[in-house]
């Protein structure tokens, strides 16, 4: 347990001191503020949670109420009768941790690998801390690596789900760069299942910790794939992995992409001759629902992400990204409504550049399937204004494509949608393309 009044002191585990937990060296922590007690500002010592969710530190919300106050003093959301401190059992367990895995020294491998390994036939043990999880991870020369990694790796994604708290203390403590290491190494000489079991919860881990904002400096351990080794790795992944491999996969490309931390590495990636040609097989698939489709959609996505910058931009063009999403909204399902309309946004961005609208003209079905989305009866009209935007840009400067549009029947889908309750911007673009096609 732990114990204290204001501040914590002393760690205490089964009744024995373990830890002199002195103010000075409190003060000396970098403490995650998930840790910390909304009112008092100190690490918790006995964390308990409100009826609104709001966990406060036992002492301080208990002053609190017992000032006469009845609300929660993050929220102010009134607590009327409903003053019931329920014990945050998970966040005290997680800064336990957080507090032995500080302490402990950094050459102790065997006994954490021992702990982890020993998981699943001792049920009763105790489970090792956040620091011990890490040097299991970290192993490359003991015997059975990579069943010490899997067992450590689960229980990772089991912290990681438990809470937010948890994983802003792995996040603090430096597992995403050890996690993405072990994704992106260099092959083993001989592949066995056990090896990309590890690549594959490694790499599930990783997203499962990765920072939700795109302006966190947490993502800079993402410039690792600026190696080119990395970088073969990543491609080889992308090639060979199995579906949530690949998935997951073009998720971190969008964070690349995305990230404020990986400006210089999304150029690089996107220039990249060897991603692309492993990331436009998942676009183009010949049929409906298979194994892939959901990396498809994660596929098309990571496009559109890329899309989404101008420099970029123009290598997706270069490398084909025109031709392969129509191939994709050729038989991507209207409840795919996330992924149509990702691809309909990247077909726009590129439209915005000559050799877009040239890719976009030339593209077998193109335009057919641009005039399919304009307006669809059995969906909520995704990507509506993406698809008018860029039938605009390429009709202005084709008269063969304005012939192309008005024979898929454009004019009747473009009416159909003035008359639906469409946004001000798709209204602007339908009208102006409306004239367009008058002028012929």
């Amino acid at each position: 347990m732990l114990c204290s009044c204001r501040f914590l002191r002393f760690l205490i585990l089964d009744g024995f001191l373990l830890i002199d937990l002195s103010s000075v060296w409190v003060e000396k922590m970098n403490i995650p503020h998930l840790f910390r007690c909304p009112i008092s500002l100190d690490i918790f010592t006995d964390p308990v949670t409100l009826c609104t969710g709001q966990t406060y530190d036992r002492p301080c919300i208990e002053r609190w109420l017992a000032a006469g106050h009845r609300t929660c003093p993050v929220t102010m959301q009134p607590l009327g009768d409903a003053t019931v401190l329920i014990p945050n059992r998970t966040l005290r367990h997680l800064i336990e941790r957080w507090l032995s895995a500080d302490q402990q020294h950094l050459h102790e491998p065997a006994a954490a690998a021992a702990a982890v390994a020993t998981e699943e036939a001792e049920s009763d043990a105790e489970e090792p801390s956040l620091g011990a999880l890490k040097r299991c991870l970290q192993q490359t020369d003991a015997a059975g690596t990579d069943k010490v990694r899997v067992g450590a790796l689960r229980r990772v994604m089991t912290l990681a789900s438990e809470s937010d708290v948890g994983r802003a203390c792995m996040l603090q403590l430096g597992f995403l760069p050890v996690l993405l290491q072990l994704v992106f190494h260099a092959p083993s000489p001989v592949p066995s299942r056990s090896h990309t079991e590890v690549d594959e919860l490694a790499l599930q881990c990783a997203l499962s910790l990765m920072p939700s904002s795109a302006a966190s400096p947490q993502l800079g351990c993402l410039n690792m794939l600026k190696n080119e080794a990395s970088l073969a790795s990543f491609v080889r992944l992308l090639e060979r992995g199995r579906s949530r491999t690949k998935a997951g996969l073009c998720r971190l490309l969008e964070t690349i992409v995305t990230a404020a931390e990986t400006r210089e590495l999304a150029l690089v990636v996107a220039a990249s001759p060897r991603v692309w040609q492993a990331l436009m097989p998942l676009l183009q698939r010949d049929g409906p629902p298979a194994p892939d489709a959901r990396a498809s959609e994660a596929a098309v996505r990571a496009v559109a992400a890329i899309c989404a910058t101008e420099p970029a931009r123009g290598s997706a063009i270069h490398h084909g990204a025109v031709g392969a999403l129509f191939k994709h909204l050729s038989w991507a399902s209207a409840k795919n409504g996330g992924a149509v309309l990702s691809a309909l946004a990247a077909v726009e961005a590129m439209a915005a550049s000559e050799a877009g609208r040239r890719a976009v003209a030339r593209s077998p079905g193109a335009m057919q399937a641009l005039v399919r989305h304009v307006f669809m009866m059995s969906s909520s009209n995704y990507g509506s204004e993406h698809a008018v935007a860029a039938l605009l840009a390429v009709c202005r400067e084709s008269r063969a494509a304005r012939s192309e549009a008005a024979g898929a029947g454009v004019v009747t889908q473009l009416l159909l949608l003035l008359q639906s309750q469409c946004g001000t911007r798709a209204n602007t673009k339908a009208g102006a393309l409306l004239k367009l096609l008058k002028s012929m």
